[in-house]
């Protein structure tokens, strides 16, 4: 028989009190002799004792003095089954006589006290909130198919956190933990999970290692300096790592442009290409004109990814020499055509890239399945100011410029580079232009008929315009293509954009459709509706009755989601009021 037991010394002293030096080493030896044979196997290594000594010169019963040991060594007749329940019994007592042996170490420094927070406590309902939305998170998930009726409480962390940190309150001492848990788990919680922890989260932090993701950025001591403190910040930007000094350059950059560039300049040419790249990125806050010959200078960078984000940067800056540069070469390409009986786009697209091009970021290599002339045309089309297509077409709106034809094909070539134009420069008119009437059905519209692009122009649009331009999308073409654009509409949603959504809803429970088919939108409308909104949806958590045409149960499962909904609605209404203080809505769930 070959046992294996795996033994080892919880503590490291193995010295009996009272013991002579000989009782000690013989003490250590027994142990070291049990630990060789349990590991390698008592087929392999028979122990030669089977007991421990109880000091020098001292014997237990059965030991003589030339076997201190004990137990003698093993004979003839031992079977490995003796063998392996005497070495665990030996195993057992020498732990026991280690633990028994140990001294006192030095006493360890006292910690550090955790910093005061300043902020004001949770209302106790809210404590008690934030403990079962934290406990929620962990909960199993429920069968595969059906969610139930009852809120999902990990999916309602988030705007818990956000509506917590808008009211300035702190996270409870006891919940650090918990929070700092969910943190690690989910990096979309971080921000506000660190921020509702503050100055004791990071202290709690230091002292776990699962939990040091809460320290990166943070400078050495888990804050940043001020940015007025110049010693810190150059101390930090000088020693830090790199995620604290990218957390450093935007601090001081989103409280002083002009410093943070300066900070960046300052030891520029020694960082290596992807950490300027990272650095460079930050100077879209506050990106000014006061950039551009900085941005100028990067142009020339040795890195290609470097040159294509200073370029990007630089084409935000309609002011700024390379704009009119690549306005410029965008102008020898698109025109009108003067020839035509009715006007009309002409396109010409480069017919090389040259040295210059490069040089302001144009990429010659298209990716594959791209001709080069179109993919140099797009780059230099994108660049370009929006303002200098007015001129360019006499004056015309950027509504009648996008609705004009364009000659030989270019058109979706021309407005697709135009929309990265409108959503890079942040320009709402061109984006609306490009957008369209919601009721046109996307394939026909102007612009472009990709959700994801027409999603980053609404991106651009004041909110209130975004919501009713989505509603309106949504009462013409349903929720099937609406996700997306759904997604960038400020939360709660507007009265226009609810309404329309609930009705849409309603429209595919009476079609008989599955609810699983709308689950993303269901799952949207849970976060995003409007509490109030609870109110108009009463009547569709009945279940309906089945007609011969609609898929078998799917009421059931409608009439369930519509429940889940109205109690999320409900719960989300309870934790806004518990956070103001005040009492809890009617109908809000507990």
């Amino acid at each position: 028989m070959n046992t294996r037991a795996t033994t080892s010394a919880p503590y490291t002293a193995s010295s009996d009190s009272g013991s002579t030096s000989s009782g000690t080493d013989d003490s250590a030896r027994v142990w070291e002799e049990l630990v060789t044979s349990a590991l390698l196997g008592t087929d392999r290594r028979p122990p030669t004792v089977l007991a421990g000594t109880t000091g020098a010169g001292t014997t237990d019963a059965g030991t003589t003095a030339a076997d201190p040991a004990g137990a003698g060594t093993t004979g003839a007749g031992t079977t490995g089954a003796d063998l392996a329940g005497a070495l665990l019994d030996a195993a057992a007592l020498h732990t026991v006589r280690r633990r028994a042996g140990l001294r006192p170490g030095p006493a360890a420094p006292p910690l550090e006290p955790a910093p005061e927070d300043p902020r004001r406590p949770l209302p106790e309902a809210a404590r008690r909130r934030l403990d079962q939305l934290l406990a929620g998170r962990a909960a199993p998930s429920p069968a595969a198919g059906r969610r139930g009726a009852a809120p999902d409480l990990a999916e309602l962390l988030p705007q818990w956190l956000t509506l917590a940190n808008e009211r300035g309150y702190k996270a409870p001492p006891a919940a650090l933990p918990a929070l700092l848990d969910a943190a690690r788990a989910r990096t979309d919680l971080r921000p506000q999970a660190l921020r509702l922890a503050g100055p004791r989260g990071l202290w709690l932090a230091g002292l776990n290692p699962e939990w040091r993701f809460a320290l990166r950025g943070r400078g050495t001591a888990g804050r940043l300096p001020s940015p007025g403190d110049v010693q810190g910040v150059r101390a930090l930007w000088d020693e830090g790592l790199f995620a604290e000094r990218v957390a450093l350059l935007a601090a001081v950059r989103s409280g002083d442009a002009a410093a943070g560039l300066a900070l960046l300049a300052s030891t520029w040419t020694a960082e290596r290409a992807e950490d300027r790249l990272m650095f460079l990125d930050s100077l879209r806050t506050g990106l000014s004109d006061a950039d551009e010959e900085f941005l100028e200078a990067a142009l020339a960078d040795r890195s290609r990814n470097v040159r294509a984000t200073a370029a990007e940067l630089l084409a935000a800056l309609p002011a700024s020499a390379f704009a009119g540069r690549m306005a410029g070469r965008a102008a020898t390409c698109v025109g009108l055509d003067r020839t035509a009986e009715s006007p009309v786009i002409s396109v010409e697209a480069p017919h090389e890239c040259d040295a210059a091009m490069e040089r302001d970021g144009v990429v010659p290599t298209p990716p594959a399945g791209r001709g080069e002339r179109s993919w140099w045309l797009g780059q230099l089309v994108e660049a370009a100011p929006l303002a200098c297509w007015i001129g360019r077409f006499g004056g015309r709106t950027p509504e009648e410029i996008v609705a004009l034809p364009v000659a030989d094909d270019w058109q979706g070539e021309l407005h697709a580079a135009w929309c990265r134009a409108a959503v890079r420069q942040r320009d709402a008119s061109w984006s609306r232009a490009l957008l369209g009437a919601p009721a046109v059905p996307p394939a026909t519209g102007p612009g472009t008929s990709s959700l994801a692009e027409r999603a980053q122009l609404l991106a651009t649009l004041p909110a209130d315009e975004r919501a009713h331009w989505v509603a309106a999308f949504v009462a013409a073409h349903g929720l099937s293509e609406a996700f997306q654009l759904l997604g960038v509409c400020a939360v709660p949603w507007a009265e226009p954009l609810g309404a329309a959504v609930i009705d849409a809803l309603d429209i595919a429970r009476d079609a008989g459709s599955y609810p699983w088919s709308f689950s993303g939108v269901m799952g949207l409308a849970e976060r995003c509706l409007a509490p109030e909104a609870a109110r108009h949806l009463d009547s569709l958590t009945a279940l309906p009755d089945e007609e011969e045409d609609t898929a078998p149960g799917a009421g059931g499962y409608w009439s369930e989601a519509f429940q889940r909904l109205v109690a999320t609605l409900r719960l989300r209404a309870a934790m806004r009021a518990e956070l103001d203080g005040g009492p809890r809505p009617a109908g809000a769930t507990a």
